[in-house]
């Protein structure tokens, strides 16, 4: 390896074969999920220490927390914001676990439609990236270890398959609902009972340990103090550690259940808990049981030092009014509730009985009026600004949140919240023309596209996407308890071109490519960031729609990189025929020193004409 100067190292980094690199730790993972499967705890332990000590998981883990993530120019409490391609190869020289830590940067960030705010813990760059290696080696054992109905943080699972798991427990039979969420979970979980479940070889847990305690430095207040509980958020590997600390809890659940009197798998089966990291539902027909679980709970959580939030706690029923609780319930921005209907209007259950209700999920109002007051702040600081700059903001905004409800019963909600959207565009236009006439507004901004008169923006130029246009597509749950470590590529590759998040184009595309990048052919995985690209840059007649590939964003960079060469030829050729057809143009005769004069104010030697 040349450490001779950064270009040298910038073309190695750049050149690394990242393909074998991904194979190699990704087949790694793959048997340490097996071995743990199988109940073999020595092979697991060998092939995690294996995986640790690997160069190419040191690279993986560096690029991912210097060039994957969305937060990678974060600085810790060292500054750092990034790494050049030569401190990155240099890192991966020594990066190994050990048995300290640097403080964390304490950064406070609003939470989303609250006056609250939360805390994040900002770890210094080398740390990110120890966690990022010693993830790679715990994910795969506690995947095959992990409760079913755990949907929060983990691989090819998501908010999505936590909703589709409550439709299935509720859509035959109208339940009560434990909707519970725990008080302070990242920041109160206690540290020893976290270690003794972690239960991994010593020298991992003595650097677990050692995140665990490093001390919290908040610059804005100018303190630094010492951490003795908890796992704080912003660190790569916390979102894993709450999800072991709260690992047990549906089995709790499942052996209480085991404890009724009739057939132990019916009375299991029959009481459900379905948990988004530390948001949960206890769901089952009996009102007792529900209250019997919420102690059972209780008691359990008071063994971390963890307990139930009080006012985000409370029991529902599904179609009827409890203690003067409205009928339904909201989780992740969703409202799950079922209407009652006549008999001809609803389905039947398994045994064949009419049902007489419906079950319906829709978005929340709660996030219906976060959204629009979101567009509503858009539109009113963009009061002066041109057409193009309002719908270039808007439209992320619009897409995103459709995206997200695209998988339930949200046509009505997005009819709504156009026709407010709409309002304000009308005020807005109305606004910045006083001495005009609403026709003449009217004509100015919004056009006649197709059948569609209302269309805002210009004909053939950026136009604003309407909420009603993204089209309901239902999420299929992912399978019992698949992992992406299963082996199943196929099941993996499919789904992952069906994800709720993703809009149509990049649906297609990921179907078209099987699951791959087209540059690196590697499968896209759940964590990767994916980037839409032209295969033929727009400047050199690439601008139309069969011109779309999808990337890594790190591939994405390197082919941006072949584009600018590409683009500069391109140029040179265009430069050089606009040369041949002047001189061609003027009659002159070819002489030797022609070619040489392309890019150059020279004139050629005018010679005698033909």
């Amino acid at each position: 390896m040349s450490k001779t100067d950064c270009q040298n190292n910038t073309v190695e980094w750049n050149q690394l074969d990242w393909r074998k690199i991904h194979k190699v730790v990704f087949k790694l993972q793959k048997r340490i999920y097996r071995a743990y499967v199988n109940g073999d705890v020595r092979k697991g332990r060998r092939l995690q220490k294996t995986l640790i000590k690997s160069y190419y998981n040191r690279l993986l883990s560096i690029r991912k927390v210097s060039q994957d993530n969305q937060g990678k120019k974060t600085a810790g409490v060292d500054k750092v914001k990034s790494l050049t391609p030569k401190q990155r190869l240099f890192m991966a020289e020594n990066l190994v676990p050990g048995d300290k830590a640097k403080p964390i940067r304490r950064v406070w960030i609003p939470k989303p439609g609250k006056k609250e705010q939360r805390p994040l813990g900002i770890p210094v760059m080398r740390d990110r990236a120890v966690q990022a290696l010693v993830k790679t080696a715990l994910e795969p054992e506690w995947e095959a270890k992990f409760e079913p109905n755990s949907y929060g943080f983990r691989p090819g699972r998501g908010a999505h398959d936590a909703i589709g798991a409550i439709f299935n427990t509720i859509r035959q039979k109208s339940k009560y609902v434990l909707d519970a969420d725990i008080a302070k979970c990242f920041d109160k979980i206690n540290h020893k009972k976290l270690l003794e479940k972690l239960n991994t070889f010593p020298k991992l847990r003595r650097q677990v340990r050692a995140w665990l305690r490093a001390d919290i430095c908040d610059f804005v207040k100018h303190e630094r103090t010492p951490n003795q509980e908890g796992t704080p958020q912003g660190g790569v590997i916390s979102p894993l550690l709450a999800n072991i600390a709260l690992h047990g809890m549906e089995k709790r659940i499942k052996e209480y259940a085991a404890t009724w009197k009739g057939g132990k798998r019916d009375n299991q089966s029959s009481l459900s808990l379905i948990r988004y990291a530390d948001d949960f539902l206890i769901i089952h027909e009996n009102l007792e049981v529900i209250e019997q679980c919420q102690k059972i709970i209780n008691d359990w959580l008071a063994e971390y030092d963890l307990e139930l939030k009080p006012e985000k706690t409370r029991i529902a029923h599904t179609l009827k009014t409890h203690n003067d609780e409205k009928p339904g319930f909201n989780f992740l921005g969703f409202n799950i509730r079922q209407y009652p209907v006549g008999k001809y209007q609803s389905g039947k259950n398994a045994q064949g009985k009419t049902l007489g209700f419906k079950t319906l999920i829709k978005p929340s109002d709660e996030s219906i009026k976060r959204h629009y007051a979101q567009i509503a702040e858009v539109i009113r600081r963009h009061n002066s600004a041109p057409q193009e700059a309002l719908i270039s903001k808007l439209n992320p905004i619009i897409r995103g949140w459709s995206n997200y409800y695209k998988t339930v019963c949200s046509k009505q909600t997005y009819s709504k919240v156009y026709h407010l959207l709409f309002q304000r565009l009308l005020r807005w236009a109305y606004r910045r023309h006083p001495n005009k006439n609403k026709q003449w507004v009217i004509n100015k901004y919004w056009k006649r596209i197709g059948n569609d008169n209302w269309v805002f923006g210009e004909k053939e130029g950026l136009t604003l996407i309407k909420h009603q246009q993204t089209a309901i597509i239902r999420h299929i749950k992912v399978k019992g308890e698949s992992s992406p470590y299963d082996g199943n590529k196929t099941y993996w590759g499919t789904r992952k071109g069906k994800h709720p998040e993703l809009n149509n184009s990049i649906a297609r595309l990921l179907k078209k490519q099987k699951g791959k990048c087209n540059w690196c052919d590697l499968t896209f995985h759940d964590e990767d960031k994916i980037e839409k690209d032209h295969i033929t840059p727009k400047s050199i007649g690439g601008n139309i729609k069969d011109n779309l590939q999808l990337l890594h964003r790190h591939c994405h960079d390197e082919k941006t990189k072949e584009d600018l060469k590409a683009i500069k030829r391109h140029k040179a050729i265009k430069e050089y025929q606009k040369f041949i057809n002047r001189f061609n143009k003027m009659n002159w005769k070819w002489i030797d020193d022609i070619p040489t004069l392309v890019g150059t104010h020279k004139e050629p030697e005018r010679r005698e004409a033909v």
